[in-house]
Parts: structure tokens; C-alpha cells; sequence
């Protein structure tokens, strides 16, 4: 990854575009077999060929993307640098392929930000194991479209999972003091959020555990 910022994409939609435009025929017949992919949920081989794009033709790429996105401030800058020929074949990469624009934008922000797989969505169900006594909870963590991991598990069993995760933050945390790194302030403040809400969460989880314990095994 190049770890690439927003903003140079914005200052410079006249470059990527041209890049793009040099391209287009080829890229066109990628999106095109990207697009079947997507409808035939091939969403790990969609997601491994727009990396491919965005490391090999990162101008390509990236004016892709923001096509996909709608956004006119981006088809604006386009038409003011170049013409309205160019940005109106940006708008069409909108209209023709709705379905690339999530893998595109998940894509992004690996680019943009060093990311990987980016989570997106968390579905939980929760069902009961009479014999053994036992809530158990499925969930499902997905990137996209893209699927990353399916379990099922009981509660003592997932709140593991996520002591693992709690403990791996205060790990990049300490180290990031360690070794005198600055938090920028809506990181910081994204992590003031989710500790209170860790916080209550884990209230109501005393509670129900106590709850528990006050009632005898197996009563129903």
C-alpha cells in the first residue's frame, strides 16, 4: 500500500483523469468483467483485482473510485480542468457499474489509509443450547460484500475474542507512547467514544451476570 491521502487525489482529478482516459478501453473491459464477478459473488477475486489496479495503475484507479462515488464536487474539478467531455465519461462509469462502487471504496481506503480489509458490518444471531445449558451467538464480520469470518460461540467464549482485541489496542497504544507517536485529535476522540461505550455495554453485562447467579441452575 502507499499509504496515499485524500487529498492528493482531490488536488489533482485533472491527472488521474487523463491517465484514466488513456486507458479507458482496457479499463472498461476490466470493470466489465469485474461487474459479472460481483453479480456471481466472487466478492475475494473482486476485491484482489482492484488491489492489483490500485498498485499497477494507482491514476486509474483512483479516478475510477471517485467516479463511483457520484460525487459532483469530483466531476465539477474535472470538467474545470479538463472539459465536460471528460467528466461526463466519469459520470457513465457511475451509471454503468453501481455494484463496484463499495469494493472500489473499501479499496480506497486501504489505499489512502493503510488499511486492510477494512470492517464494514457485523451481524449477530443468538440461539440456545438446551443440553448443555448454553446461549450460543453466531456472528459474521464483513469488509464489503466480503466475508472475513463466521463463527458461532458461547458469550465467555466471544467476550475472549474480544479481551484479545481490547488487549491489542492498549498494545498499540502503549507502544505509540513508548515511542513518543501523537494520536491525531478525531482518532483520539473516536477512542474517548468507544471506551464510554465499552464502558456502559459492560454495566449491563454486570448486571445480567449477576442476575445469573442469583437464579439456581436449570431454572427456567
Amino acid at each position: 500500500m502507499n499509504g496515499r491521502d485524500d487529498t492528493d487525489e482531490a488536488e489533482l482529478p485533472g491527472a488521474l483523469v487523463t491517465e484514466y482516459i488513456e486507458r479507458e478501453s482496457g479499463t472498461r473491459t476490466l470493470l466489465d468483467e469485474l461487474e459479472r464477478l460481483t453479480l456471481e459473488g466472487e466478492h475475494e477475486e473482486v476485491r484482489e483485482r482492484i488491489r492489483a489496479l490500485a498498485e499497477n495503475r494507482p491514476g486509474v484507479f483512483f479516478a475510477v473510485a471517485l467516479s463511483l462515488t457520484g460525487s459532483k464536487q469530483f466531476f465539477g474539478d474535472v470538467e474545470a480542468q479538463l472539459d465536460v467531455t471528460a467528466a461526463d465519461k466519469l459520470r457513465d462509469l457511475a451509471e454503468t457499474y453501481p455494484s463496484l462502487e463499495e469494493p472500489f471504496n473499501v479499496v480506497r481506503t486501504e489505499q489512502s489509509h493503510d488499511r486492510y480489509n477494512p470492517v464494514t458490518g457485523l451481524s449477530t444471531t443468538t440461539t440456545y443450547h438446551a443440553e448443555e445449558e448454553v446461549p450460543l451467538i453466531r456472528y459474521a464480520m464483513q469488509s464489503g460484500e466480503l466475508s472475513l469470518l463466521e463463527a458461532t460461540e458461547s458469550p465467555q467464549e466471544v467476550l475472549q475474542v474480544a479481551i484479545y482485541l481490547v488487549q491489542a489496542t492498549n498494545d498499540s497504544l502503549e507502544a505509540s507512547l513508548e515511542q513518543d507517536h501523537s494520536v491525531n485529535t478525531e482518532e483520539l476522540s473516536g477512542l474517548i467514544d468507544r471506551r464510554e461505550e465499552l464502558e456502559s455495554e459492560l454495566d449491563q453485562l454486570r448486571a445480567r451476570i449477576d442476575e445469573l447467579r442469583r437464579r439456581p441452575v436449570g431454572d427456567e
